[in-house]
């Protein structure tokens, strides 16, 4: 599948809004007010994935993103994290190297940033995403009882950046 690339635009609100609900079960997809609310966060970030060699297609997959204690400029910070908020890739797109490409973009723009490490939370009975974020050096590293809708437990993984 050939795609592309690109930052967050405000005007991609409505079509990622519609790919999470899609992604994810009514009570883990997220509210337009929380999905607004991560895309405006200081030291949050989101990449999307278009189909087409010119990006030029539909929204395809997108990945958001938080760092606290990033590099300011002249200022080194010891300990920045990252968090991955979400990862939705649309059921046709899966699969295909889409997901891959937005994690692998998105830990090289936070190291780039001065993080070394990242977190991110995975229902425990979601094996197709545990088998993804381990392919991708994330390591459980606790399990969250309830975490989703008071009775899903998910897996807290990490992953050190080099």
């Amino acid at each position: 599948m050939v795609f592309a690339l690109r930052a967050y635009d405000p005007s991609d609100f409505e079509t990622l809004y519609e790919i999470d609900r899609d992604c994810y079960p009514r009570g883990i997809a997220y509210s337009r007010r929380t999905l607004r609310w991560f895309l405006e966060q200081p030291g949050g970030e989101c990449l999307l994935a278009q189909a087409g060699g010119d990006g030029a297609g539909p929204i395809i997959g997108f990945i958001i993103i938080e760092a606290e204690g990033v590099e300011t400029e002249g200022a080194e910070t010891e300990g920045a994290e990252g968090h991955i908020i979400t990862l939705d890739v649309v059921q046709s797109a899966r699969r295909t190297g889409v997901g891959t490409a937005l994690v692998g973009a998105i830990e090289q723009r936070l190291a780039a940033r001065g993080v070394r490490r990242v977190s991110l939370e995975t229902a425990t009975s979601n094996e197709a995403a545990v088998a993804f974020w381990q392919r991708h050096g994330y390591r459980s590293s606790a399990v969250i009882r309830g975490y989703y809708l008071g009775h899903i437990d998910a897996y807290l993984m990490h992953k050190t950046l080099a």
